[in-house]
């Protein structure tokens, strides 16, 4: 496995970043919304296998608090830990940024994600109702957090 690359999502051409985005996702972002997401008060890492994009994730900071706003892994790339690679360089960047809190929704369906969340440190913070869009309707957002107050203190 390799180390996600900061701030390097934006090296690589909006194709490829969609190509990863609409593979991983049941409703992937637009090209839009991504494009106004790389730089300006967002941060991402990438993760490149042989030159090639293979996951990203894209974070906020409002203060001393940080959002995960999206994450992917492309399908063909998946069930090798490099999610759990991904948030444990997101955890790392808010460690050494002195966060607070780490805040992200994932969809209800989403289980394995959840797992992973739970698996790394964050808890269930609540429940959004019927926020996600779904082929049938809605699903519900988990919201979930992790508090480094203590840790970065440290």
């Amino acid at each position: 496995m390799q180390v996600p690359s900061n701030d390097m999502l934006g090296q690589h051409t909006m194709s490829d970043i969609m190509a990863v985005e609409v593979a991983s996702h049941p409703h992937p972002w637009s090209e839009k919304t991504l494009a106004s997401c790389i730089g300006g008060r967002y941060f991402n890492a990438a993760l490149t296998h042989n030159d090639q994009l293979i996951g990203y994730y894209i974070a906020e900071r409002a203060g001393p608090d940080y959002t995960l706003m999206n994450i992917c892994v492309h399908p063909q790339s998946q069930g090798q830990g490099f999610a759990k690679l991904l948030m444990q360089s997101l955890i790392s960047r808010c460690v050494t940024e002195h966060a607070e809190n780490l805040f992200l929704e994932v969809r209800a369906s989403n289980t394995r994600a959840i797992a992973l969340y739970e698996k790394i440190g964050l808890a269930v913070m609540g429940r959004r109702k019927n926020y996600y869009p779904t082929a049938d309707g809605k699903e519900d957002a988990i919201l979930m957090g992790l508090q480094f107050t203590e840790q970065a203190s440290q």
